[in-house]
């Protein structure tokens, strides 16, 4: 083959891999088991970023460090600015309600704008530090908000989920992390 073949059908060869790669996930959908949310987060498996937060409110802010103190904890990315962190905010309520260790990052949002997005829809988080800059976001590999992370006791991230959580992603995804978390 010369090279002016070569050049010829190597969009056709482009062309069909994206065709199959295509027919995969609508085959996949047909199924149900494609999921557009099932791209895995590198950081899962991997140890939190290095980071250390300023406060949202007083006694507040906290450090990777203290991530990895023993205790599990669902960390959180919000903004007030962001629409569908407000509908994932009665799920947080109850999660924290039920007993579930919150902890939150305000992404890219002033700090009066955050305290103004807690102080009208309420407060499930324990600990609040502000990522102005949203350096503390691009170390997590974050695509967008709203986005949580189950950090083990050992500071290791070991579920992740691009987007607001709500009850069936509660019940069928996060709580049989948790329970495997022990």
């Amino acid at each position: 083959m010369n090279r002016r073949q070569v050049l010829l059908t190597a969009p056709l060869g482009v062309a069909a891999l994206g065709g199959a790669a295509f027919w995969t996930m609508l085959r996949g959908m047909q199924r149900g088991t494609f999921d557009p949310r099932g791209v895995p987060s590198p950081i899962t498996g991997q140890p939190v970023p290095h980071f250390d937060l300023p406060a949202q409110a007083p006694g507040q802010g906290f450090t990777s460090a203290e991530l990895a103190q023993g205790k599990p904890v669902l960390l959180n990315f919000f903004a007030s600015w962001c629409v569908p962190c407000v509908q994932e905010h009665p799920a947080l309520l109850a999660l924290a309600k039920s007993g579930m260790p919150i902890w939150a990052i305000a992404y890219k949002d002033p700090e009066d704008k955050a305290a103004q997005f807690i102080q009208r829809h309420g407060d499930p988080y324990q600990r609040i530090g502000r990522d102005t800059p949203g350096r503390v976001a691009i170390d997590f590999g974050l695509s967008g908000v709203p986005e949580s992370f189950l950090v083990d006791g050992g500071g290791v991230v070991r579920w992740h989920w691009p987007g607001p959580l709500d009850a069936s992603v509660i019940q069928d995804r996060l709580q049989p992390a948790w329970r495997a978390l022990g």
